[in-house]
């Protein structure tokens, strides 16, 4: 569907479920260089299953009118913005890695609208390697390729999916490579300029799940570990043989953590 805010199209994935206001709100908010099409595999359960779902394309990904917000506190205020275009009060927050950034700095500046949280991916800082964000400025596409690499684990690497044919990295350049210029450096600049994790972490009140890949090397369980702890009310899921792109690389996996703490 698609919907205006602030004077802008807005593009969000509904499951195949027409987005109804009487039910609870279920955003889904992508990662840097990225669009709603990473969470196809998991928006459509909760869609058949009691929730108004929005896997939204964030401003200037997708199918979004542009520019891309330059901060992450832009980006929280934008969500809120959404979250009253489409008539809704409150909302539950899935973000990943940017997105996770997103929705828990939204879920700190309104913790009374926030029902629930849950951060996939995600550390309370994100700070990016020099020569990968200007390699986003300055030669996309070996950036896009750096991306890739340390983002899927070893057994996405080499294949690993029950799909035959599915090549995950291939996928994953293919995502990053169909984002529009500037984009990527947009949102890494965001990433590593944020360093309010842990205030925005004290301020969401509601559950609050962090959901970690055991081999994730851009936000180890290591970095979550203390985002977990200072979140209020949460708790903490590994999920084995599973790099950053949790949503991807494990679907099933993710799509049970969501679903029990949802």
């Amino acid at each position: 569907m698609d919907v205006d805010v602030a004077g802008k199209k807005v593009h969000a994935a509904t499951g195949g479920v027409a987005y109804d206001p009487s039910k609870p709100t279920l955003i889904f908010i992508h990662g840097a260089g990225m669009d709603h099409t990473v969470w196809a595999l998991q928006t459509r359960y909760f869609a058949y299953n009691g929730w108004s779902v929005l896997a939204v394309d964030l401003p200037g990904h997708g199918k979004s009118d542009g520019p891309p917000l330059p901060t992450i506190t832009a980006m929280a205020d934008w969500i809120w913005q959404l979250v009253a275009a489409v008539g809704s009060e409150k909302a539950a927050l899935v973000g990943h890695s940017m997105g996770a950034l997103t929705a828990l700095q939204a879920a700190a500046q309104a913790p009374d609208k926030t029902l629930k949280l849950a951060l996939v991916g995600a550390s309370a800082a994100m700070p990016v390697n020099d020569d990968l964000l200007n390699a986003t400025r300055d030669n996309p596409d070996m950036a896009n390729a750096m991306i890739v690499s340390w983002a899927f684990g070893g057994r996405s690497q080499i294949g690993g999916t029950r799909a035959p044919g599915m090549w995950m990295t291939g996928s994953g350049l293919q995502l990053l490579a169909r984002a529009n210029d500037g984009v990527l450096h947009s949102d890494f600049n965001a990433c590593n300029a944020f360093q309010d994790g842990l205030d925005a972490a004290a301020k969401a009140t509601c559950p609050a799940l962090v959901l970690s890949g055991a081999e994730d090397v851009m936000t180890p369980v290591r970095a979550a570990k203390p985002l977990a702890e200072a979140l209020p009310n949460s708790q903490m899921t590994v999920i084995a043989d599973c790099g950053h792109m949790l949503m991807i690389e494990q679907p099933d996996q993710t799509l049970d953590a969501l679903k029990s703490f949802l």
